[in-house]
């Protein structure tokens, strides 16, 4: 090839690739990130090798919230701490807090990037604890070609000797999983089914295989839920308020007996529950492993208290939301 051919640009259009800082896309870690990266734990699952499941956001232990609990593709409880700066001496403090408080199989450090003495501390865990606790280093990255989308790219560095070998896992847990997946999916739809004959709830309800449904959102913000807890073993009907309709819920709590009175019920008032928000929830024994026979009271349960819960909170939410 000859210079001028060169200089013609004859090969091919390629771009610069550069990092992008996290606080220029996630100012605020629990505000911002945790919400994000629980929307989108796919992205870390498939850093992990895992299918996970988020199960709770700013999950309580004692007077500490962890950021996210997860379970994974056996079912195992999944830690997940998060950090949109350099590792430090209390993050790793509250990682052992609430891998105890959860009793975690896997225990998540997320961070801008770790120090070598944690990467150490991460490591000796891992050689001295059972082969049923795994802990993991992952450093998170944005980058982005030329003008387009920021990226976001989940790197292990720390990891458990055996994690290579767990990847190839036999077939009969995945099934397990999509089998679980596949029950919440059909018991739902069930239930959507009959409130769908009810013509209480308007909306399509949001049904994607995972341990809750959102049935109806009465107003941005606040959503009527119908929801399995495995951890507590319990199904749940639940008023959500996300974070910017706290004063809602607050308001609503200033009202707590005559609530409660109407729905002849006591319920459960929480501050912290689903991504930094608050919940309103009714509750019961029952898992979506209980045989069909208990499935279905459980179903007309939810059916029952979602009416009710329209009917108790509606106009009150009517004079609230603006």
């Amino acid at each position: 090839m000859s210079d001028s051919e060169g200089e013609s640009g004859g090969g091919p259009d390629l771009g610069t690739i550069q990092r992008v800082e996290l606080r220029d896309v996630w100012s605020h870690e629990a505000k911002e990130f945790t919400p994000w990266l629980a929307e989108n734990i796919g992205v870390l699952g498939e850093a992990l090798e895992m299918d996970l499941e988020v199960e709770d956001l700013e999950a309580s232990v004692g007077s500490y919230a962890l950021d996210i609990l997860a379970r994974d593709q056996d079912n195992r409880p999944v830690v997940i701490e998060n950090q949109l700066e350099g590792t430090d001496n209390p993050h790793l403090g509250q990682l052992l807090t609430y891998a105890a408080g959860f009793d975690a199989n896997v225990v998540v450090w997320i961070a801008k990037n770790f120090r070598d003495e944690h990467r150490d501390a991460l490591d000796f865990l891992n050689r001295r604890t059972g082969e049923d606790t795994e802990f993991f280093g992952v450093e998170v990255e944005l980058w982005q070609i030329d003008n387009s989308r920021r990226a976001p790219y989940f790197k292990p560095v720390v990891t458990p000797s055996e994690w290579r070998k767990r990847t190839v896992r036999p077939t009969g847990n995945v099934s397990r999983r999509r089998g679980r997946r596949q029950r919440y999916q059909a018991f739902y739809q069930e239930l959507v089914d009959v409130l769908r004959k009810d013509g209480c709830f308007a909306e399509e309800p949001n049904i994607t295989g995972r341990s809750w449904c959102v049935v109806s959102s009465h107003a941005e913000g606040i959503d009527y839920t119908a929801s399995f807890q495995p951890r507590r073993k319990e199904a749940w009907v639940e008023l959500m308020h996300r974070v910017a309709r706290r004063s809602v819920f607050d308001q609503l709590r200033e009202n707590r007996t005559a609530v409660e009175s109407e729905l002849g019920e006591s319920l459960r008032w929480l501050e912290k529950h689903g991504g930094g928000g608050s919940c309103i929830a009714a509750y019961r024994p029952g898992s979506i492993d209980d045989d069909e026979e208990a499935l279905a009271e459980i179903r007309a349960w939810m059916v029952e208290r979602l009416l009710k819960f329209k009917q108790v909170f509606g106009p009150r939410l009517d004079e609230l939301v603006v």
